[in-house]
């Protein structure tokens, strides 16, 4: 029964090679851009997003910005938990648990894109508050 079953993940994983990847590659490119974040790293942050993201926002230098000032919460993350990856049209939406530097919580819906070279690019962000009481 066992090797049906490693046969069987075997085959799922050729047939459908995303389906074994998506999870750990959506982790590595948000966790990784993250990092990034947190030692103002603007090129290396830059890399992990998508190119509909590198058009809107030219250069590493202006991103780092952008992030800084919009995002703040993403900018300088902490006690940060993945949730919930779903399937989302040509992409993924991977939900990402963190807080800011004031303790608040905040949930950051990413979206995802698989791109030619077989990487996963970070298309978007949105951003909402959690559940903090009194927040």
């Amino acid at each position: 029964m066992r090797r049906v079953l490693l046969g069987f993940i075997a085959l799922v994983a050729l047939v459908h090679p995303a389906l074994a990847d998506d999870g750990s590659d959506a982790r590595a490119a948000i966790g990784g851009q993250l990092e990034a974040f947190r030692a103002d790293d603007g090129a290396r942050a830059y890399a992990f997003a998508a190119p509909n993201i590198q058009r809107l926002f030219p250069s590493p230098e202006i991103f780092l910005s952008m992030v800084a000032h919009t995002y703040p919460a993403v900018h300088r993350a902490g006690n940060v938990t993945f949730g919930a990856l779903k399937a989302e049209g040509s992409g993924l939406r991977q939900e990402v648990y963190l807080s800011d530097a004031k303790g608040q919580s905040w949930i950051a819906s990413y979206t995802l894109e698989r791109q030619p070279d077989g990487s996963l690019k970070i298309t978007g962000c949105q951003m909402r508050k959690g559940n903090d009481i009194g927040a």
